[in-house]
């Protein structure tokens, strides 16, 4: 599972790492956050299928997915891309997908995060009764807070083979199979700038913090990109985590 992806810099490490990290390590599924894909913000048609060229067979995403309305017909498409499910009744696209005995879940956080939207908890137990059948179901929360973060994992611990968080772009280093057989990380990271905030450049950034005046600011397109992933392994049998670890690269 790949963080969020950041603009033609974060596309284009994907592009240069994944192919041989997938024949290294034999991976089976590959799933990114696409949220930040298209500019830093939002996700298109054409930025999807680069993911997919790639090699990423699933996109998440998150609150920015929402920025480009071109991508919304994909959403309501057959394509293997999910938007947060607790999202109002109506809107495009879906926060399940499912294939070959495998479920992705995509939930929101609500906390910071300043959209009014239904409980991720009480929407993954709805998710979570659907797929009863689905031994291997992958959760991707995508959320601000750490607390919120946490919690969801030990709500789901021994119900969800995975639950990763992802938004902040900062990877942390909790990884760990929780007591009941679920991996968990509090955050993902991102691919993209390291010099940069947030794989965004920090000129802007800063400004806007030192005025408080809203302005415009796009991702760094050069320069060192980092790769923040973890690699879990899954007993397709029970549905649990056999273990999990971080997958992190650098590339100049």
């Amino acid at each position: 599972m790949i963080g969020d992806v950041v603009g033609k810099l974060g596309r284009r490490t994907v592009r240069g790492l994944l192919p041989e990290i997938r024949r290294e390590r034999a991976i089976d599924l590959v799933i990114a956050n696409g949220e930040n894909a298209a500019g830093g913000r939002g996700l298109t048609p054409q930025t999807a299928e680069e993911l997919f060229s790639a090699g990423v067979d699933i996109i998440t995403s998150g609150n920015h997915v929402w920025e480009n309305r071109e991508i919304y017909p994909v959403l309501d498409s057959d394509a293997p891309i999910v938007r947060p499910l607790n999202y109002p009744e109506g809107t495009p696209g879906r926060g399940v997908y499912q294939k070959d005995g495998v479920a992705v879940v995509n939930l929101m956080g609500r906390t910071f995060m300043g959209a009014h939207l239904d409980c991720p908890f009480r929407c993954a137990d709805r998710a979570l009764a659907e797929l009863r059948d689905c031994r291997t179901i992958i959760v991707d929360l995508h959320a601000e807070a750490t607390s919120e973060k946490i919690a969801m994992g030990f709500y789901l611990d021994g119900r969800a083979s995975a639950v990763v968080g992802t938004h902040t772009h900062v990877p942390t280093s909790d990884t760990r199979v929780l007591p009941k057989g679920t991996a968990y990380v509090t955050d993902l990271g991102m691919v993209g700038a390291v010099n940069s905030v947030l794989g965004m450049q920090f000129e802007p950034v800063l400004e806007r913090f030192l005025t408080q005046l809203p302005n415009r600011f796009g991702p760094v397109e050069s320069g060192p990109a980092a790769f923040y992933s973890v690699l879990i392994v899954i007993d397709e049998e029970t549905g649990r985590a056999r273990s999990i670890e971080r997958l992190d690269r650098e590339v100049a």
